[in-house]
């Protein structure tokens, strides 16, 4: 019986046992996220009196409890952290401000993505993978540029523009267009690419009203130098640990890539998400999330039950990839989809199928 099938008899099982969110749970993964990261900006302020060797390490340490923070938002966004909808809505705003996401919008867009995991025809992933015909078309320019826009040292400017460029640009400028449409008296409804209802706009702009009060706040309580200093260079590079994450966790070697006709959703969790196998502290930091492939089975299943899912099932993902940390620069080597073999594949793969042509 192959792997997808097994898992769909199996699946309904799986969700009943695991898919119990717990309030105490979800509350006791808040205060040891956030209590040390705000402690840690207060080490900031100390550690600047002292060296500031001392305060790129507290930084670095900030990275990871922004990761943290990242993960524990989008588990919000699933409705899985808490038991409590309220729970995960409050939190799920207060964690996305401190991510600099919009958490509710940006929920909308991954539930999106949930739904489509592993049909390239509809969703491609962060760095949007083109495909091999796409590829075969390009100058020799744009497929140099093509693959320096994702190469591994240029994460922390995407996780940059991801995380504290876009969000702001895209409320300022829709803002903008929404103001101007009122003055000119208008009386069609108001419509933009960014975003997708009257909820959505609101959810961006307490997001963006509360973000930057916090900015204003801090910029007056440790000097606007230190504070965006930190800020900017933890957030980038806690984005930017993210961004690998997920990029890793569907884009491999071979991993699944189906377009509309034939696709299936078991079978994408199954050959197109990978298991991350991370030491246990980075585990911890990353909120499970390297247990992706249940995840993509449920994202019901909150984070602090994913580990316990996986070993007592794991006969069931005998056939999910595992990607080791050390192994992660290798599988981001995988960016292109190879539409016919319905996979993605390296340009050393297209390269040497193009030659052997």
């Amino acid at each position: 019986m192959s792997a997808a099938r097994l898992i769909k008899e199996h699946k309904r099982a799986l969700i009943n046992r695991y898919a119990k969110p717990d309030n105490r749970s979800g509350s006791a993964q808040i205060l040891n996220t956030l209590l040390p990261y705000t402690a840690l900006w207060y080490a900031v302020v100390l550690s600047a009196g002292v060296s500031y060797w001392l305060t790129a390490a507290v930084a670095l340490l900030m990275v990871l409890f922004l990761a943290r923070i990242f993960v524990l938002m989008h588990e919000c966004g699933h409705g899985s952290l808490f038991r409590n909808g309220r729970l995960n809505k409050g939190f799920g705003f207060v964690l996305g401000v401190l991510a600099g996401m919009p958490q509710y919008v940006w929920s909308q867009h991954h539930a999106f993505h949930h739904s489509t995991n592993g049909n390239w025809a509809k969703y491609r992933g962060p760095f949007v993978v083109d495909t091999v015909d796409d590829y075969a078309a390009m100058t020799e320019r744009q497929r140099r540029r093509y693959q320096f826009l994702r190469r591994i040292w240029m994460l922390p400017l995407h996780g940059f523009v991801y995380a504290l460029f876009m969000p702001r640009y895209t409320w300022l400028r829709g803002s903008a267009s929404l103001l101007w449409h009122v003055l000119r008296g208008k009386r069609a409804e108001f419509k933009t690419r960014y975003w997708n209802s009257p909820l959505e706009y609101w959810h961006m702009t307490w997001n963006n009203v509360v973000l930057l009060s916090l900015w204003l706040a801090m910029s007056l309580a440790i000097s606007p130098a230190l504070f965006f200093a930190v800020y900017v260079a933890s957030l980038s590079l806690a984005t930017a640990v993210g961004l690998t994450l997920f990029t890793v966790q569907h884009n491999f070697e071979h991993s699944y890539a189906s377009g509309d006709e034939g696709w299936d959703y078991e079978t994408a969790a199954i050959e197109g998400t990978s298991f991350l196998v991370l030491p246990r502290w980075l585990n911890w930091f990353t909120a499970s999330i390297a247990y992706h492939h249940i995840h993509h089975l449920s994202a019901s299943i909150p984070n602090y039950r994913l580990a316990q899912c996986h070993e007592e099932h794991e006969h069931l993902f005998s056939g999910v990839a595992r990607i080791r940390l050390a192994e992660i620069p290798g599988a981001l080597r995988y960016i292109l989809w190879d539409t016919r073999a319905r996979r993605i594949i390296s340009v050393a793969e297209f390269e040497a199928q193009a030659t052997a042509v």
